[in-house]
């Protein structure tokens, strides 16, 4: 199996973007985590991350036949992208959302997820761990 994983806007920012909601880690260290589960699972994992819309949206559509599913933290565009949502759709590949802080103990304009309505999952709050159980849950479903 297959996944692309895709991190959003300012999650490049990660480790020096507010470290009391979002943690220490840096994106890279994130990714070194996804990686090694994935070995674990007998898996494979490719990784993407964008400030741009269009460049996120290109990527979804660049996974038809190529992969099984996705790994999707929207971050902001999660609450705002109609389009994202749209080209999530049009592939119709299973995904799991994720984020790294608790999106409902947070402003009320964050509770709103405009991808979660079509994913086979939402997780959030745990830190690096969401994306480690995000990643599990997608494997699992793929699997059974």
């Amino acid at each position: 199996m297959k996944f692309l994983v895709l991190h959003g806007p300012n999650l490049n920012q990660l480790g020096r973007r507010e470290p009391g909601v979002y943690g220490t880690l840096t994106m890279a260290e994130i990714n070194q985590s996804i990686e090694q589960l994935a070995v674990e699972l007998g898996c494979a994992v490719t990784f993407f991350q964008s400030n741009a819309e269009g460049d996120l949206i290109d990527s979804i559509h660049a996974v038809v036949d190529e992969y099984d599913g996705i790994l999707i933290n929207p971050a902001a565009y999660t609450h705002t992208s109609i389009a994202i949502r749209d080209a999530l759709a049009s592939v119709g590949l299973p995904f799991v959302e994720v984020h790294l802080s608790n999106v409902y103990r947070r402003e009320e304009f964050r509770h709103t997820s405009l991808t979660a309505p079509l994913a086979i999952g939402q997780i959030c709050g745990f830190g690096c761990e969401s994306y480690l159980l995000g990643l599990r849950a997608l494997f699992s479903h793929l699997k059974s």
